[in-house]
C-alpha cells in the first residue's frame, strides 16, 4: 500500500506501543492519522508531540472497540487500520472473561467493521506468546502453538479470525507477533509492570533489582520504535497476508539484561534473586528471516542502546 494521501486509524493508538506507531505513520506522507482509543491503559501524554501535527486527530466521539456503531464511524473512509488495542497479558490471566470481551470480541468487531467499511488492508497486533515456551531455537512462523495461558489463546483466536475474514471477504494484512517490547513510554505506574520497568525502578529508589529465579530465562527484546516501524512495514506491504515474527532474532538472559541496567544507570547494587513466581515463558527467540524476506522489516536498536534510551526517557519522567 502506498500511504501518500491515505487515511489511516490507529485502534490502541494511545498506548505504549500505539503512540509509537502514530509517531512512525506521521513520518509518512498520510493524509491523516485517526486516533481511537478509550484511554484506558493509553494516555495523552504519549501523543503530546503528534497531536501537534494537524494530520494527526483523535476521535471525540469515543474510542471502545465493544461499542461497534462508534467503531464503525471512526473506521469510515479510513484506508488502513492498525490494530493493537488489547488486554495485556497478566490482565488476562486474572480477568479471563474481559480478555475474552476485548481480545476476542473485540477483534471481530474490528475485522467486521472492517469488512463493513471496504477497509483494503488491516494490521493487528498479534504475539509471540502464541508460541509458548519454544520447543526449537530459534521460534519460526510455523513453530508450533505451545501456548497455555489466556492471553495467548485470545491472540491464537484473533489471527485466526483474521485468517478467516480473508479467506472469506478477501481483507488483507498481516499479524505482527512481537516478541519482548520495551521502551519509553512503558507503564511504570500501573498495577501491571514489566520486570525491566520495575528493576530499573528499584535502581532510581537505591533497591537492588530482583530476577525471579536463576536469571537463565532467555528473551528476543525489541525497542518499541522497531515495532513501530514494523506495523508501517506490514501495512505498506503488497503481500495479501501473512504471520510475523517481530524482534531481533538476538536472545538476552535476565542476568543479561539487569547487568546492562545496572551498567548504563552506572550503579553499583548488585541484583537479588528469589524464588520464582509464576513464569509464562522461559524462552524464546524469534527467527526473523521470513520478516526479513517478505515485508522487508529488521530491528535497528541493540538492546544496550535501547536500554540506554529508556533509561534517560526514565530519568526525565519520573
Amino acid at each position: 500500500m502506498i500511504l501518500k494521501g491515505k487515511k489511516i486509524l490507529v485502534i490502541g493508538g494511545a498506548g505504549f506501543i500505539g503512540s509509537h506507531v502514530v509517531d512512525q505513520l506521521l513520518k509518512e506522507d498520510v493524509k491523516e492519522v485517526l486516533i481511537y482509543d478509550n484511554f484506558c491503559r493509553g494516555k495523552y501524554d504519549n501523543l503530546e508531540e503528534s497531536i501537534k501535527d494537524s494530520r494527526c486527530k483523535i476521535f471525540s466521539d469515543g474510542g471502545d472497540i465493544m461499542q461497534i456503531d462508534t467503531l464503525n464511524r471512526a473506521m469510515n473512509k479510513s484506508d488502513g487500520v492498525i490494530h493493537l488495542a488489547a488486554l495485556w497479558l497478566l490482565q488476562c490471566h486474572q480477568y479471563p472473561r474481559s480478555a475474552f470481551n476485548v481480545n476476542i470480541q473485540g477483534t471481530f468487531n474490528v475485522l467486521q467493521a472492517c469488512v463493513r467499511n471496504s477497509v483494503p488492508r488491516l494490521i493487528f497486533s498479534s504475539s509471540a506468546s502464541v508460541y509458548g515456551d519454544a520447543v526449537e531455537f530459534p521460534m519460526t512462523e510455523e513453530h508450533p502453538y505451545n501456548n497455555w495461558t489466556f492471553y495467548g489463546a485470545t491472540k491464537i483466536s484473533g489471527e485466526h479470525m483474521f485468517k478467516s475474514f480473508h479467506k472469506r471477504y478477501g481483507l488483507e494484512g498481516g499479524c505482527l507477533r512481537y516478541m519482548n517490547v520495551y521502551g519509553p513510554r512503558q507503564d511504570y505506574k500501573g498495577a501491571y509492570v514489566s520486570v525491566l520497568m520495575k528493576a530499573l525502578d528499584n535502581i532510581q529508589n537505591g533497591e537492588s533489582p530482583i530476577i525471579f529465579g536463576d536469571g537463565t530465562q532467555t528473551y528476543d527484546f525489541i525497542y518499541v520504535e522497531d515495532v513501530a516501524r514494523a506495523n508501517v512495514q506490514a501495512l505498506k506491504s503488497d503481500i495479501p497476508f501473512g504471520m510475523y515474527n517481530i524482534g531481533t532474532g538476538v536472545g538476552t538472559s535476565l542476568n543479561s539484561l539487569i547487568d546492562i541496567l545496572l551498567n548504563t544507570t552506572k550503579s553499583n547494587l548488585v541484583a537479588q534473586h528469589r524464588e520464582v513466581r509464576e513464569v509464562f515463558v522461559e524462552q524464546r527467540i524469534g527467527d526473523i528471516m521470513f520478516t526479513l524476506n517478505t515485508i522487508g522489516f529488521k530491528a535497528d536498536t541493540t538492546i544496550q542502546n535501547g536500554i540506554k534510551k529508556l533509561v534517560e526517557w526514565k530519568m526525565n519522567n519520573s
